[in-house]
């Protein structure tokens, strides 16, 4: 029961057994019998101005010499008889203050009583203030006694909530980041150990404080010095070198922070406060992207652009950087009107001059897309609205044909006769080699825009089918003369994609929440491995493809290293704090439909060419017949407004690189049909 007590407090038990219960009380019954001699002693001394001299009659000094050793011990007597001794000093209260200074008040007089008794008359002013003395005395020592202890408790409570900080650098910024929290108490932060792979700096002190070792050595130091904390300030570190460290330190259960970069280190504005969390970008071991854009702005800047999914992740991003580079009208164009309005109502805030227009509308819908470009007449279109949860696509094929393949083979067509000049799709390395419907599809879509642009560049844009379901105000060649393809300008260009960090049903999100409920977290195999960027990388991405375009390009980002979705979720637990499998479960799920254990960049047809950044390539397109694509996908479009169960045989007569897990044998049989009716169904569809 007692320990369970001493466990809530946080506090030791005091062993109050044996000696200690005996030596206690003797030594405080010593110190009051030498503290009430003491007083009267410094009472008559003070009497006859501190000299021994003039103490006159010699009798009050014999008067006190024969009596007060007695009055002493017989004090000590009375305290220990009123059980005072056994008063615990570090719980003395107020009660038991009272209660000595009132034994003492009355010793005191009885004391003054006897020797006016027995001995005779002493000066009024030494029993006044051999009282006085005795009882402050007296009760000061155990009061200080209790004070003490308070001043004790509190510091080693202020210590308790104190974090203990490993630095990591023992450079200039380190030793900045040692004086703000000095010179911070309210940090809440003590340095206790330094870390740095300078073998010249080992086993030194840093502002008092001792460099302990290199990175090896960080999880031994976490371990002995108690580290709470660990603080990164290496601020010229690559990205490779950060992930190598942050690697070690996401193994222990501490908080981990770090320095932004250089320019707080050149600018001065190194503190603690200036650290910032962990990002899990900053595990993925590669530099940021950080491309030259004023081509990019100068680009866009007085042009009327339009961002197909402008609510969704990638195209809200794309909204940003866009509005804030002066177009000179910005048209978000989403299915989704929530996310819609939340962007709406982020830029009115953030750029109040810009022309912004919103509309709610389905590429799909030609109609709709015909009537935007007719009044809108967009220079640069950024195609981001697609379906890509893969299980989802999975089983609902139709919809990602609908939404994906048709959908952007409508808009593209819809630019491609209203004047655009660029049109940008935006694919996904998912379109590599594609094992699920969402891949496939996306890889149809970078077959739409490459047919697309080389029929422009020969010349013969009249020979692409307009794909659409009702006859009427979207049809490009009302007057049947063909004088709308004469002038056709647009330059379309993909790009590829890896996941993205933080957007919209992304990994990173869903690990997050599963860990705040308390886990599991779900991982679909141990083996499985991803490429990752971040929204701001993927958008420079797609806003220089639109610069570098000459039409017809699949531009890849070179997204360094792929990552063990296990390891990343583990490091998610680790930042939290917690232990794998320990704290936090890790369950694996097993691969869902249509995934597969890697993603690739490029296929094996595809070969690589270099752009003005290094980290950005071309994929040269691979030969495919384009007259039979636009055939087929005729008969495509057909079967999904139909949602025919044959639409995936259909993709893998359309898409040579799909594999599906089961795949049907019926594709090649399926396109060996006539294509050129259409049914009934797709003509109310729209």
């Amino acid at each position: 029961m007692k320990e369970n007590v001493y466990k809530q407090t946080g506090e030791k038990p005091h062993k109050q057994t044996g000696m200690r219960k005996v030596l206690i009380p003797a030594l405080l019954g010593v110190y009051d019998f030498v503290a009430i001699v003491l007083s009267y002693f410094l009472a008559l001394w003070l009497r006859f101005d501190f000299s021994f001299s003039r103490i006159s009659p010699a009798e009050y000094w014999t008067i006190f010499s024969h009596s007060i050793l007695f009055y002493a011990a017989a004090s000590v007597l009375v305290i220990w008889a009123f059980r005072l001794y056994r008063l615990l000093l570090r719980y003395i209260g107020l009660r038991e203050i009272v209660k000595i200074f009132g034994v003492s008040v009355l010793l005191s007089a009885a004391y003054a009583v006897a020797v006016t008794l027995i001995f005779g008359r002493m000066p009024v002013s030494y029993y006044f203030g051999g009282a006085l003395l005795q009882a402050a005395l007296l009760t000061g020592i155990r009061m200080s006694v209790r004070l003490v202890d308070q001043w004790n408790k509190r510091k080693a409570q202020i210590q308790a909530e104190r974090n203990r900080v490993m630095l990591i650098g023992a450079g200039d910024a380190g030793q900045m980041i040692l004086r703000d929290i000095v010179a911070n108490p309210s940090t809440h932060d003590v340095a206790v150990c330094i870390i740095d792979d300078d073998p010249n700096k080992q086993k030194r002190l840093l502002e008092g404080v001792p460099i302990v070792g290199r990175r090896e050595d960080i999880l031994s130091a976490v371990e002995k010095y108690r580290v709470d904390k660990i603080y990164l300030a290496i601020p010229s570190a690559t990205a490779e070198q950060k992930r190598d460290i942050l690697a070690i330190c996401s193994e222990t259960a501490c908080e981990l922070k770090q320095l932004p970069g250089m320019y707080q280190l050149i600018s001065g504005q190194i503190s603690v406060s200036a650290m910032k969390d962990v990002a899990v970008e900053d595990l993925l071991g590669r530099d940021p992207i950080r491309p030259d854009l004023s081509g990019v702005y100068s680009f866009i800047n007085g042009k009327t652009v339009l961002v197909t999914g402008g609510g969704g992740s990638i195209g809200s991003e794309l909204c940003r950087q866009i509005a804030a580079h002066g177009p000179k009208q910005l048209i978000i164009f989403d299915i989704y009107e929530n996310s819609a309005y939340d962007i709406q109502q982020e830029l009115k805030e953030r750029f109040p001059q810009l022309d912004l227009v919103v509309l709610i509308g389905s590429v799909r819908d030609s109609r709709k897309i015909f009537k935007v470009f007719d009044e809108y007449r967009p220079e640069i279109v950024y195609h981001a609205a697609a379906h890509k949860h893969v299980p989802l696509m999975e089983t609902s094929p139709c919809e990602a044909i609908k939404n994906n393949v048709i959908g952007t083979y409508k808009t593209a067509y819809a630019a491609m006769v209203h004047g655009c000049g660029r049109f940008v799709l935006i694919s996904t390395d998912k379109a590599v080699n594609p094992t699920n419907v969402m891949g496939a599809s996306k890889r149809l879509c970078e077959m739409i825009i490459q047919s697309f642009d080389a029929k422009i560049k020969a010349g013969r844009a009249s020979e692409i089918p307009q794909l659409f379901t009702h006859e009427g105000c979207e049809n490009a060649d009302k007057d049947g003369t063909g004088r709308v393809f004469q002038s056709i300008r647009t330059e379309f260009v993909a790009v590829r994609f890896g996941n993205v960090l933080g957007s919209n049903g992304s990994v990173i999100p869903l690990f997050k929440k599963q860990i705040e409920h308390g886990g599991p977290v779900t991982v679909t195999h141990p083996d499985v491995i991803r490429y990752f960027m971040t929204i701001p990388e993927a958008v420079s991405l797609v806003m220089l493809a639109g610069t570098y375009a000459k039409g017809g390009e699949i531009f890849v980002l070179d997204m360094g290293s792929p990552v063990k979705i296990d390891t990343l979720a583990r490091n998610l637990i680790k930042q939290a704090g917690l232990k794998p499998d320990v704290d936090i479960k890790i369950k694996y799920t097993g691969l869902r439909p249509g995934e597969k254990l890697y993603e690739e960049k490029l296929m094996d047809a595809e070969g690589l060419q270099k752009t003005e950044n290094e980290l950005i390539h071309i994929g040269k397109p691979i030969a495919f017949d384009q007259d039979l694509l636009f055939r087929n996908l005729s008969m495509l479009m057909s079967a999904a407004y139909a949602n025919d169960d044959r639409i995936r045989e259909l993709l893998i007569g359309m898409v040579p690189t799909y594999h599906p897990a089961k795949a049907g044998a019926q594709a090649l049989k399926v396109f060996g049909a006539s294509a050129e009716s259409e049914t009934d169904e797709m003509h109310a569809a729209g």
